[in-house]
């Protein structure tokens, strides 16, 4: 069965060259000019996979996004021509799960819709554990201790890539490559503030640091 993906974009222009490019790769590709009619499509039938554009008239895809979350673990990619670090924390927090500016490159476009699907996928049930801390990442649950911690689809990815690598010191460029799967440039604070959050949870109730910041490079888990 052919990979679904829902493209939404009010540029007609964009959203024919998508549509069309999707297909000649394969996918099996539904669009919807608006929010609104990307939300009714998606309560018909649910896509494997959502390409959404942020400024739109009525609902806006930052909404969308949120809409969808709440009701879903679909993956979204969101295209906007906001480019600065505010505009991707905005769109990231919203529940996207990656971030792309316009003008993009179509391949790099096929490369994220690649690794989105990929992460997507059911897999084998897996145990992670670091001190008191257990990750299941079948269930996607996440404990400290004896109490769950609720995470967002990035700040999961996150914590699976410390620990599947405790002790060892990964540089802010590996984070971005491997969670937000594009290169770092050295600008963006988003790894600095996925970092915060995660902590601000894992730390909740005075629980010890484990996620310390090795300056000038990045991030390593271990206990002090």
């Amino acid at each position: 069965m052919k990979t679904s993906i829902m493209v939404v974009d009010d540029d007609p222009e964009i959203l024919s060259l998508l549509r069309r490019g999707l297909i000649y790769e394969g996918y099996d590709v539904n669009t919807a000019i608006d929010g609104k009619e990307a939300l009714e499509k998606v309560r018909e039938k649910e896509p494997d996979l959502v390409i959404l554009d942020v400024m739109m008239p009525g609902l806006d895809g930052i909404e969308v996004s949120k809409r969808l979350r709440a009701a879903s673990k679909i993956p979204i990619l969101m295209l906007t021509a906001k480019g600065t670090v505010p505009d991707r924390i905005t769109g990231l927090d919203s529940g996207a799960d990656d971030y792309m500016v316009k003008p993009f490159s179509f391949d790099e476009l096929l490369a994220r819709v690649r690794a989105l699907i990929r992460r997507s996928q059911p897999h084998e049930e897996e145990t992670l554990k670091f001190a008191d801390i257990v990750l299941n990442t079948s269930t996607r649950e996440v404990k400290r201790g004896d109490e769950v911690v609720p995470l967002t689809t990035r700040e999961f990815d996150l914590l699976e890539l410390f620990m599947r690598n405790p002790h060892q010191v990964l540089h802010t460029a590996t984070i971005c490559e491997r969670v937000w799967g594009y290169e770092f440039d050295g600008e963006s604070n988003v790894i600095e503030v996925y970092v915060s959050y995660l902590r601000a949870k894992l730390e909740s109730g005075g629980k010890p640091r484990l996620i310390q910041t090795v300056r000038c490079v990045g991030y390593v888990l271990r206990e002090k």
